[in-house]
């Protein structure tokens, strides 16, 4: 389930870019794009490029809602779990601190987060 995914021109892991990776596979945009796109909204809302309301508003302006993850175990249900019951479509998973993007029940991340917990998600609309 999960695929290993970079697209750091770099190629480095530890900066913090996960809300630009994100981007790039929820998008299908190169780094550099989703980095700019992150920069400009994040300028005219007077925020970080990595901040939750920067991604909110990009994947929003793309066609995605959020969701709240509804489960009886907010403390069990991973981001494995979540791709088993979401195995088509494109997603982008928050964990509070890290976000990731799911494709047809694949984790596209620079590390294994399939074992996170994800307390909220955006889904293409049409696609729940």
């Amino acid at each position: 389930m999960w695929i290993k995914f970079n697209p750091n021109p770099c190629a480095r892991t530890q900066v913090g870019d996960c809300v630009v990776r994100a981007i790039c596979a929820a998008l299908d945009v190169d780094w550099d794009t989703a980095f700019w796109m992150a920069a400009y909204s994040a300028n005219r809302m007077c925020d970080m490029p990595s901040g939750n309301a920067v991604l909110s508003a990009i994947l929003r302006q793309n066609g995605f809602n959020r969701a709240a993850i509804e489960n009886e175990c907010a403390d069990c249900y991973t981001a494995e779990d979540f791709c088993i019951d979401h195995p088509y479509g494109i997603y982008v998973l928050g964990f509070g601190d890290h976000v990731c993007t799911i494709i047809d029940g694949n984790i596209l991340d620079t590390f294994d987060s399939s074992q996170d917990i994800p307390q909220y998600y955006f889904y293409k609309r049409g696609e729940l």
